[in-house]
């Protein structure tokens, strides 16, 4: 029995996995979210009937890309690459290099290098 379970329970991470490599294309491509639900899977099924001769449903109903799925994964996506980037600045090292100019009206402004 616990067998049973195990396996349906790596499906379905494998179908998460899935959800997710497929959200990052999408999201670099800046095409609408719903392309993943109204194109992608259908052509994933055809291509899993083609090529491993059998009915492709079940391994495409554990891929959830929903327009709502596909937009949550993307917001996590974005929210992991700035905590990584904030923790990064955070614990290095850098400086900014100004210098003061004096414009034709004698006003002062500083310039970044």
């Amino acid at each position: 029995m616990d067998r049973k379970f195990a396996s349906t329970s790596q499906r379905d991470d494998n179908g998460l996995q899935a959800s997710h490599n497929i959200s990052l294309p999408i999201a670099k491509s800046r095409k609408l979210h719903t392309v993943g639900e109204e194109g992608i899977l259908p052509v994933v099924e055809e291509v899993l009937k083609t090529v491993i001769s059998k009915s492709a449903s079940d391994i495409i109903k554990r891929i959830p890309l929903s327009n709502n799925t596909v937009q949550r994964r993307i917001d996590e996506m974005s929210q992991d690459i700035e905590s990584f980037l904030c923790d990064y600045l955070k614990t290095t090292h850098f400086s900014v290099q100004l210098d003061l100019e004096t414009n034709p009206y004698y006003w002062h402004m500083f310039v970044l290098l």
